[in-house]
């Protein structure tokens, strides 16, 4: 099958939903990455240091090489685990609907930093071995350049306001409920915005994830009569909508 090479709107469309590989290092995708993707290094950090390294101080070549070497005695484990992302995947979807048809290809989307060598590589392995493969042009750097326009755009919104612990959250809920688009920052940030409101939260992103989640969160909940979104400091925890 050949390997297609999408544009940022066009993949995050096709890829909504489906088997999403962030081939990056682990340290860059801990960083940050595209939301739902799954790490799935085609280097470590180390590796990735070397191969770097060589690439200043020696040449493309030299680093080519080094590279394969790293990337050749993993590839029989990289699609075997693939399989089982893909078939996890599969099983997840008939789990939901059981009467669902799953796809005859086994699709999976990637991307590297910049669309370069390192998809490339595991899109080939991958292509070769059966799957579907499409790869994101600009790779990771072409989804945040497409946030940071995002935020250029103009929402509407209704800001729900009052003080901790007076039921704004319950208030949201229930207005979503009753069909109104929500956008709950509180959510996203992992942080209630208070002296205390990492308690009981999952950690939290830092400042370009949660701008990667909050720009998916607008995009997919815009609406013309504008998003109610609760009334919070510019800095919820150590994230800020406003940076």
């Amino acid at each position: 099958m050949a390997i297609e090479r999408l544009a940022i709107k066009e993949f995050l469309a096709k890829s909504r939903g489906k088997v999403l590989l962030d081939v990056r290092s682990p340290g860059e995708y801990n960083h940050a990455h595209i939301p739902s993707a799954t790490s799935f290094p085609l280097f470590t950090d180390e590796e990735r240091k070397i191969v770097g390294t060589t690439y200043k101080q020696k040449s493309r070549e030299d680093a080519i090489k080094i590279g394969l070497d790293f990337f050749g005695p993993k590839m029989r484990k990289m699609v075997e685990e693939v399989e089982e992302i893909v078939g996890n995947w599969q099983s997840a979807i008939g789990d939901r609907d059981p009467n669902c048809k799953l796809p005859t290809a086994n699709s999976v989307f990637l991307y590297c930093w910049r669309g370069g060598m390192r998809s490339a590589g595991v899109a080939w392995l991958l292509d070769l071995y059966g799957f579907k493969v499409y790869t994101l042009a600009g790779g990771y750097k072409a989804f945040r350049n497409y946030v940071l326009q995002t935020f250029e755009r103009p929402f509407q919104f209704k800001i729900l306001g009052g003080y901790t612990g007076s039921g704004k959250t319950e208030v949201l809920n229930e207005l979503e409920k009753n069909g109104e688009t929500i956008i709950d920052l509180e959510k996203i940030a992992s942080h209630k915005g208070s002296a205390f409101g990492a308690f009981k939260m999952p950690p939290q992103p830092k400042q370009e994830m949660f701008e990667n989640l909050l720009a998916l969160e607008l995009l997919e909940k815009s609406v013309v009569n504008g998003q109610w979104s609760m009334g919070e400091p510019d800095r919820p925890g150590n994230d800020s909508p406003f940076t």
